[in-house]
């Protein structure tokens, strides 16, 4: 979460812009020229693999900052694609002009480098649950994420506030839909998940999914799947 004096620099140098579901806000490749601070809506952050498959990596809502890792970088281009999700705003931010105000501002400048920070170690965290763990731990960390951003207390267990395809899950752990299918299915008969009438997920043994990955248990700012 960034500080009421940043976002208030973030607004006061922006451009609100409205976005719509299924567009763009950039794409990985293109001249990183802007950073975006997000007023309203979800939009979610990925990078293709070397397969040419889409590796989910952020779901961001209101107050998320997305195009920050191009700062005080030299012709800087997009690393990661941002997709919107829900028809929301946007501020647009001038990565010059942002630049030039944090240079101004030693105090500012240090919490947004802390922040680019942590988002580089969530990044690496994810990537680390991806390589060390497989496909598996990368659903069971994924489940652990989206209970940690999304997740709401209930009787039997902690439902993912979220509605996600089997085919959506899996782009989080850069695996296919079908394997998605086998692995909620295995958890649904051990009865460490069911779905709600909605379809959504509820965790009844979220302690199955940290024990099978080795879990660290990491704060929840850096466990989430902002």
């Amino acid at each position: 979460m960034i500080s009421p004096e940043l976002r208030h620099l973030l607004v006061s140098i922006g451009t609100k812009k409205k976005i719509y579901k299924d567009h763009y806000l950039f794409r990985e490749g293109e001249e990183a020229k802007e950073i975006y601070l997000l007023e309203s809506g979800l939009v979610q952050i990925s990078k293709l693999t070397a397969e040419g498959n889409e590796l989910l990596l952020r779901l961001c809502k209101q107050d998320d900052i997305v195009g920050e890792l191009t700062l005080f970088a030299d012709n800087p281009k997009f690393l990661l694609s941002c997709k919107t999700l829900q028809t929301g705003e946007v501020y647009v931010i001038k990565r010059s002009k942002l630049e030039k105000e944090l240079m101004a501002n030693s105090a500012l400048t240090f919490e947004f480098m802390r922040w680019v920070s942590d988002h580089m170690r969530k990044f690496q965290s994810k990537l680390r649950d991806l390589l060390l763990n497989g496909k598996k731990g990368a659903v069971y960390s994924t489940l652990i994420r989206l209970s940690n951003s999304y997740g709401v207390p209930v009787d039997d267990g902690i439902l993912i506030d979220m509605t996600l395809t089997n085919q959506e899950l899996g782009r989080f752990c850069a695996t296919t839909r079908e394997s998605v299918n086998r692995m909620l299915g295995d958890l649904r008969k051990n009865s460490v998940i069911s779905l709600n009438t909605q379809g959504k997920i509820i965790l009844h043994d979220i302690e199955y999914l940290r024990q099978a990955i080795g879990c660290e248990n990491c704060p929840l700012e850096m466990c989430n799947i902002d």
